[in-house]
């Protein structure tokens, strides 16, 4: 059954920055989801009855990025949640090194496509209609050709309009992280979207408690001034979102091991 799983992951965790949104608002991150429509549409149906079962509240979701690659449905992924856009001006959406590779491979980039394959980017090209057997015969060249024709354009103004990071109160969003010591109006595009041991390994203060994905962990890891929320979808069958209101945090999370309502 899906859960909801009120915070050990709260203000009161020790070791744990203290932070906030401003009064009156509610937000929702979401972990990486790389292609599982299943686990996407529901969380997305858990949050909205979390969102329902509380107070009214100028409520958003966040989706931090990686919506594509290595799991079956990437395709369906971008359309699932670009006609949630199209619905509702409430939903915000962070760029992910997959979009990143996946866009400059269909701009025809050098080497971005063998990139993108090496990532996980079969299953991508796999969800948009071109066969196993068209797939293993095609060089980079041709491949590319067969992506870009079946790509639709209103997927790629769709992904070339997220943003690069995002920040609500005390908390910053964003992909991968951010280089410490740099202040986060002066953030690179790629800092933002690749950066891994310089900021895991970072412990000391930072200018905003950082809500990321990127980095696969069991369960969300809750650190001094960062919080990660990727648990691995692609693999795992576990799909992670965070929620904020004021000073509360808590968890929503729904595995393919668990039964519906």
């Amino acid at each position: 059954m899906l859960r909801r799983l009120f915070s050990a992951f709260s203000k009161n965790v020790p070791g744990t920055a203290v932070g906030s949104i401003p009064d009156g608002r509610r937000i929702y991150a979401v972990g990486d989801i790389h292609g599982r429509l299943d686990l996407l549409d529901r969380l997305l149906a858990q949050i909205e009855a979390d969102d329902a079962a509380r107070a009214p509240a100028d409520t958003a979701v966040i989706f931090l990025g990686d919506l594509i690659d290595r799991g079956p449905d990437s395709a369906q992924v971008v359309q699932r949640l670009l006609d949630l856009s199209l619905r509702s001006s409430k939903v915000r959406f962070l760029l992910g090194n997959h979009e990143e590779v996946f866009l400059k491979a269909l701009d025809g980039e050098k080497g971005a496509m063998s990139f993108f394959l090496r990532i996980g980017g079969k299953e991508t090209v796999l969800s948009y209609g071109i066969s196993e057997a068209d797939y293993r015969a095609a060089d980079y060249d041709s491949l590319t050709g067969m992506l870009q024709s079946q790509v639709p354009q209103s997927h790629i103004e769709f992904l070339s309009g997220f943003e690069n990071l995002i920040q609500i109160g005390d908390y910053a969003f964003v992909h991968a992280g951010i280089r410490p010591g740099v202040p986060l109006a002066e953030q690179s595009p790629a800092a933002l979207r690749w950066i891994r041991e310089e900021f895991l390994g970072h412990h000391g203060s930072l200018e905003k408690i950082i809500v990321h994905g990127h980095t696969i962990a069991d369960e969300v890891e809750e650190r001094q001034w960062r919080i990660g929320i990727d648990t691995g979808a692609f693999a795992t069958g576990k799909l992670t979102a965070m929620a904020f209101e004021g000073a509360a945090r808590w968890v929503l999370q729904t595995s393919e091991n668990e039964k519906d309502f």
